[in-house]
């Protein structure tokens, strides 16, 4: 049983070992929050870090860490130029509820549906919250799932490396 459980972790750190410094994929169909649809080769930010939040309204450690992010946000662009991105996995039944949450929650991201979960799919989540750190070249440099309180000041520690050229290991 202990064999089974470490070649399972092992698989497990090796995907996400070989998952470091891949690129978004550019060529996948999202929507923005008015419905225009486009092409995720949107998501840049001028050669600096950008983070990207899986999410949807239904998950409550989601909402949690987009407001405790909401708190210091402007703090973070000011230091490091970092602009987030979050990406709502909500489906077609539940994708209209997203713009006034968004609203609600006084959210100043940038906000895309993935309402057929392709891009969820080609950046292999499985869980929401899934958080990514994408550096100036557009490589994943680190990502998470899940939330707890403080997660996000690990996140910003991360986010102040990458903005100054430092590699995350």
């Amino acid at each position: 049983m202990k064999k089974i459980i470490l070649t399972l972790a092992l698989t497990m750190l090796t995907g996400i070992v070989m998952a470091q410094n891949a690129k978004i994929p550019e060529n996948v169909t999202i929507k923005t929050l008015d419905g225009k649809t486009i092409e995720t080769s949107v998501i840049k930010n001028d050669g600096k870090p950008i983070i990207i939040s899986f999410w949807a309204t239904w998950c409550k450690p989601c909402n949690r860490e987009l407001n405790a992010i909401k708190e210091v946000y402007n703090e973070w662009q000011e230091e490091t130029g970092v602009k987030l991105v979050a990406i709502s996995i909500d489906d077609t039944r539940s994708a209209s509820k997203v713009k006034p949450h968004v609203d609600g929650n006084g959210w100043e991201y940038e906000v895309y549906l993935d309402q057929n979960q392709d891009f969820k799919r080609a950046m292999n989540v499985v869980n929401v919250p899934h958080t990514f750190l994408i550096n100036g070249n557009g490589e994943i440099v680190w990502q998470h799932t899940s939330y707890v309180d403080g997660s996000e000041e690990e996140l910003f520690e991360l986010v102040k490396k990458v903005a100054n050229g430092e590699e995350i290991k």
